[in-house]
């Protein structure tokens, strides 16, 4: 892993006095190579082992990265990778295609133990570790829903949620029991009860909505769209939009922070918006921390072994730099 010691040389522009007044709520720590990887990078994912995934979309490989000794360790062929997660119940990774498959490798050696054909388009996934189940958003215009994997069996259950149109960024309760769904291509978020298989669907006035993150406990979701480029806030019971808020360009990844009630939102055009949440319906910018074009997918996972949080920023390879993952230490 790459240090960097100049991070306040890098980050002076923004003026020591403003610094001071406002104490910036990431700092980059360090960055981590990602070798001969070039095109479009998608989703990250994490194990309890102190590694973190990055698929590799242009690439067609899952990249794994040893975080203690910040270097990839394993790169595995895998056709246009997706969304990436690891089931901790059975020891295994699971990575989504965009050419419909999904691939299941074992957790310590990452040698391929099966995969299961969607047909098109395996996107985001999401696992419930309560029940061992792995969600799989796939497929496009009418075929588009979201199946469900036993992560004890590999098996495909027959309950599937048919969604009408392709499933961006999704997210689980996991005391209640919606699934919450970015359905860009009909300009609505879809809600799904697992309990009685009802689907309710948000209409929206904006288009593009992609990345989504959830706070079940405040009952709020947030979803970002790119046109035009807006944080949405909305009431996780009734539908209702709380606020919206200009935001980034190019977002394929939000965050929401419990612990300070945060919401980072990663942006292509090369920076994080950092919104705070100031009572229950009001939320003000707080930062606007620099990253890299095209860093626009990450994960933000809470503590780390080390007792501090990060934000990991995947940043595509450019003209004058290679791939790299960088590392924003969370500031309280």
């Amino acid at each position: 892993m790459v240090i960097l010691a100049s991070i306040a040389s890098a980050t002076a522009q923004t003026g020591a006095s403003e610094k001071r007044a406002h104490p910036q709520p990431l700092v980059l720590t360090g960055a981590v190579p990602l070798a001969n990887v070039q095109g479009r990078i998608d989703h990250l994912g994490v194990d309890y082992k102190g590694r973190l995934f990055v698929s590799a979309l242009g690439n067609n490989s899952e990249e794994a990265i040893d975080l203690a000794a910040g270097r990839v360790t394993h790169s595995v062929r895998v056709p246009r990778p997706q969304g990436v997660v690891y089931a901790a119940a059975s020891n295994e990774l699971f990575v989504g295609s965009d050419e419909g498959k999904l691939y299941i490798y074992n957790g310590d050696s990452l040698e391929l133990i099966t995969s299961i054909d969607f047909g098109d388009d395996v996107d985001n996934l999401r696992y419930d570790g309560a029940k061992k189940l792995v969600y799989v958003a796939y497929g496009d215009d009418e075929a588009g829903a979201i199946a469900v994997i036993d992560a004890t069996t590999n098996k495909r259950l027959e309950q599937e949620y048919k969604l009408g149109a392709h499933p961006e960024s999704f997210q689980l309760e996991t005391v209640g029991p919606n699934i919450y769904v970015n359905l860009p291509d009909l300009k609505q978020i879809a809600v799904i009860n697992r309990s009685t298989r009802a689907i309710t669907r948000w209409p929206l006035k904006v288009e593009s909505n992609f990345p989504m993150a959830l706070d079940e406990a405040g009952h709020t979701l947030f979803a970002v769209t790119h046109a035009p480029a807006l944080l949405l806030v909305f009431d996780a019971i009734t539908g209702h939009q709380v606020a919206a808020l200009p935001t980034v360009q190019n977002s394929d990844d939000v965050f929401f922070d419990s612990a300070r009630k945060r919401i980072y939102v990663l942006g292509g055009e090369g920076s994080i918006d950092v919104f705070q949440r100031t009572t229950a319906s009001r939320y003000e910018k707080l930062a606007r921390t620099p990253t890299a074009v095209g860093g626009r997918t990450g994960g933000y996972f809470g503590k780390g072994r080390k007792g501090f949080e990060v934000l990991y920023v995947a940043v595509p390879a450019r003209a004058d730099h290679g791939a790299e993952v960088l590392i924003y230490t969370v500031q309280d």
